[in-house]
């Protein structure tokens, strides 16, 4: 098994990067050191990741992990990789929760938000739940205590009216609209990561349904979405009891997620 000399390491480094880059990828430098990285400088190792990528497969999945408010994620492939985009609803949910509170996290996925909650407050309990064992394995060994099923079902009852933050990542994505997805996405991830019904809302109405059985009165329900859910999804913020219904935007000002008080 032939190792990259340091001398080398350069000159892959430039070659990973440059097919990069020719395939379209916008942060080539970035993947490349990665994949560099992940080689350990083992050249014929090294190619064989730089195939997968090119091939359209995560990077998280390749490497096996992906960083998350600045946390190391440990993600498996299949599992739905973190974005960054999602990083100003965990840290907006982490401000709602408090010294020996509890949260909870649906569709947790890798458990991306769970750990960052946990690590902002140690003392607190959180939980989570996704409906695909892969998920809750994965989330699993980032140290998260999830529950496998759907939503709130597989939580204990115990949790009813007990929880002061909810958040989640549930799919949001319009069945029109998923065909827009990069082209490479369903070449290995699964729609169930995506797809939110006829407008989008599908999934985030059933969680925001179901989220007062376990909120208490003042507790924080913070969802992500994208479009125009944030106001297709007002009246029914309203009919479950919720208010101070605010937007939660990225550094260029996109709406990225949505944040409401139970007051009902």
């Amino acid at each position: 098994m032939r190792r990259i000399e340091s001398e080398e390491t350069m000159t892959d480094l430039a070659i990973v990067t440059t097919r990069l880059r020719a395939a379209g990828f916008v942060a080539a430098d970035e993947e490349a050191l990665e994949l560099l990285a992940c080689s350990n400088g083992d050249a014929t190792f090294l190619d064989s990741l730089l195939e997968r990528r090119l091939h359209g497969e995560p990077l998280a999945w390749i490497t096996g992990f992906a960083m998350f408010c600045g946390l190391r994620i440990e993600v498996v492939p299949g599992v739905y990789v973190p974005r960054w985009q999602t990083e100003p609803l965990a840290r907006r949910a982490a401000s709602r929760l408090p010294p020996r509170g509890l949260a909870i996290d649906v569709c947790t996925g890798s458990g991306a938000i769970a750990t960052y909650l946990m690590n902002e407050h140690p003392d607190s309990r959180v939980v989570a739940t996704d409906l695909d064992g892969i998920a809750v394995a994965c989330a699993t060994s980032n140290g998260v205590e999830v529950f496998e099923g759907d939503l709130f079902d597989p939580l204990p009852s115990a949790l009813r009216g007990r929880a002061d933050v909810i958040v989640g990542v549930a799919p949001y994505v319009p069945t029109y609209s998923m065909h827009l997805l990069p082209r490479d996405t369903f070449a290995f991830e699964t729609t169930l990561s995506y797809d939110g019904g006829e407008d989008g809302a599908e999934i985030l109405r059933r969680v925001l349904a179901e989220s007062p059985r376990y909120l208490r009165r003042g507790g924080a329900l913070l969802l992500e979405l994208g479009g125009d859910e944030a106001q297709i999804l007002r009246d029914d913020f309203e009919r479950e009891g919720f208010g101070d219904v605010t937007s939660i935007h990225d550094e260029d000002g996109d709406v990225r997620g949505i944040e409401a008080t139970l007051i009902a």
